[in-house]
């Protein structure tokens, strides 16, 4: 049997998180081929059976005999009698083992389908607002800063501050900005606040005095399972580590914050940065570890079929829409994290997929979510779903074999859309293959592309200035000076 697998996300996860998604334990993809038609509320077999009594009576005394014929007949009504009494019993029992099964298809098709609220736990009220403030936005037009704190500040029952977080994001662009200046670097250009940026991310920096010290990847839990605020920015910005969760996005907060054009990207259980260089070319940027690398560096995973890119699951620009429907799924995620699975994660999945129909990561929690609901509607119906001969009695159960069909649907969708499970070991594996002398100095050579031809521009830069400070110049002294007349001395 397959089995579906969550991945980020998350979370990472993803898997994760955006795309870093928790790999979840899940029940086994029961098959709906061979089911029967139990549709009918006729539950008996073709053969009107008759409950009908007919006890012969036992008779009230016997005639002694010496006779041998007599004691036999004597024994074989004896047997006889007893052998009605048996049947009258075992027909008894048969009656009650029907109605019970009456009892047993009535109830079952008449029991909820769906999953029990979780809303009497304390902090879900939280999720409920966040998910109510995402949807009151733009999905073109929004903040990024803001609805990661949303998102983040559900899973701390809304007691963090917005206006302390955004603060601190617009102080480090401001920084940053700043820093560009005393380097004589182009402030207007996206190519030089991309590479500021991830200068910042990757190396030490000094900010008037105080050095900041150069993101860390942190390898304990990065799938945020034992531990889901491991995924967060603001875990990141405490701790001056993260993961390729919330490296990225916090990279897209101080982008936002510097008008700065740079996307998120998704590759197996993992996320990173692109933009457009100078020759208009899209480059790649990995925070976790500070290089540059090609698109071939991501497809040598292995993990990336063909179907995928023409699906453009992995190595896509993700839209606002698309950004905003990963926000939404953080926020499922966080919500299982804290509480389990109930109808209101797929209430939140549906939203990520009405905004990013394609996302690997929402549509393997969508799968999550229909078998998380059938386990529960089988364990209520005392069915076992691994058990293939017990499977077909869902086949009274209208209600229940359209779940199964929807969990086969939905594998169906992520294996068209070109998953491929990529299991811890082997993301671990890729991640540290990025950083292999080839890929070190395809990287460094791109880097350096990169800052000549920022030099080249800003020397151009500067020479167009210095011409027109020279035109302006000598226009102002070429310009009629304007001497008073003294009327007196006319």
């Amino acid at each position: 049997m397959r089995k579906i697998y969550f991945t980020a996300i998350s979370l990472s996860i993803y898997q994760l998180g955006f795309t870093q998604i928790p790999n979840l334990s899940t029940i086994s993809r029961p098959q709906a081929s061979g089911l029967g038609n139990y549709s009918s509320n006729d539950y008996s077999s073709s053969t009107n059976r008759s409950f009908q009594r007919n006890y012969p009576s036992i008779p009230n005394t016997y005639q002694k005999s010496s006779n041998t014929n007599h004691l036999n007949n004597y024994e074989a009504q004896a047997r006889s009698q007893h052998n009605i009494v048996m049947q009258s019993i075992e027909q008894d029992m048969a009656e009650v083992r029907e109605l019970q099964f009456r009892k047993w298809v009535e109830d079952g098709r008449n029991m909820p389908y769906d999953l029990p609220t979780l809303s009497a736990k304390a902090g879900t009220q939280s999720y409920y607002d966040a998910f109510s403030k995402l949807s009151a936005m733009d999905s073109e037009n929004y903040s990024l800063a803001d609805v990661n704190f949303t998102v983040e500040n559900a899973f701390y029952d809304n007691k963090r501050d917005l206006k302390g977080f955004k603060s601190g994001i617009q102080k480090t662009a401001k920084q940053l900005l700043q820093k560009m200046k005393e380097r004589k670097q182009d402030t207007e250009s996206n190519v030089s606040k991309n590479l500021m940026l991830f200068e910042y991310f990757s190396k030490d920096m000094n900010f008037g005095g105080t050095t900041h010290k150069a993101f860390e990847y942190d390898f304990k839990d990065y799938m945020g399972q034992k531990d889901y605020s491991k995924m967060f920015v603001s875990k990141l910005l405490k701790t001056g580590s993260g993961q390729c969760h919330s490296m990225p996005l916090y990279y897209l907060m101080l982008a936002e914050a510097t008008d700065t054009e740079a996307y998120l990207s998704l590759a197996p259980n993992h996320s990173y940065i692109r933009f457009v260089d100078d020759e208009g070319k899209l480059r790649n940027m990995e925070l976790t570890n500070g290089m540059f690398p090609t698109d071939n560096a991501f497809l040598e995973s292995g993990y990336i079929k063909s179907e995928a890119l023409q699906n453009k699951i992995y190595l896509e620009n993700l839209t606002k829409k698309e950004l905003l429907g990963m926000a939404y799924f953080d926020l499922a995620r966080g919500y299982v994290s804290k509480f389990g699975y109930d109808e209101f994660v797929n209430k939140v999945i549906d939203k990520a997929l009405e905004l990013y129909p394609n996302g690997i990561a929402p549509n393997m929690e969508k799968a999550n979510i229909s078998q998380v609901r059938f386990a529960h509607m089988m364990k209520k119906l005392g069915i076992n779903p691994e058990d293939k001969k017990d499977l077909q009695r869902i086949g009274y159960f209208p209600k229940a074999v359209e779940q199964l069909n929807q969990i086969n649907e939905q594998f169906n969708k992520i294996d068209n859309l070109g998953y491929a499970e990529m299991p811890a070991s082997a993301y671990e594996s890729w991640l540290g293959s990025l950083k292999t002398e080839k890929n070190k100095q395809e990287s460094e050579a791109l880097a350096e592309r990169m800052r000549l031809f920022q030099l080249q521009k800003q020397k151009e830069r500067q020479e167009q200035e210095a011409i027109k400070k020279a035109q302006e110049k000598k226009k102002q002294e070429q310009k009629p000076r304007y001497i008073p007349i003294d009327p007196n001395k006319l």
